[in-house]
């Protein structure tokens, strides 16, 4: 999970299998460097398998989201960033192998 906004990172929540305990880390790392993240986007190397990580970055300020998707339970997550008024972009990619 990277959090960035105004062309830099601000946040970074790298080795972990968990997507929401990826974002709270994101936003702890932002925090720690005194970086701002509400208005941030984030984007995710995995699909979010429950909805759980979407409101954990909506409560961190998170505005939009870019992600693989490909869960089965896309709606939920969906559900999730349209009640948050947040963006998501599905790429129909992901970025790593197991």
């Amino acid at each position: 999970i990277v959090y960035a906004r105004d062309l830099q990172t601000v946040g970074i929540g790298a080795g972990q299998m968990s997507r929401v305990v990826s974002a709270e880390i994101a936003g702890i790392k932002a925090a720690g460097a005194g970086l701002v993240v509400p208005g941030s986007g984030m984007a995710s190397d995995a699909f979010f398998p429950f909805r759980d990580g979407i409101d954990a970055a909506a409560a961190a300020g998170i505005v939009a989201v870019v992600q693989p998707g490909g869960s089965m339970r896309d709606n939920e997550v969906i559900a999730a960033a349209d009640e948050a008024g947040m963006a998501m972009v599905f790429t129909g990619r992901r970025h790593f192998r197991h």
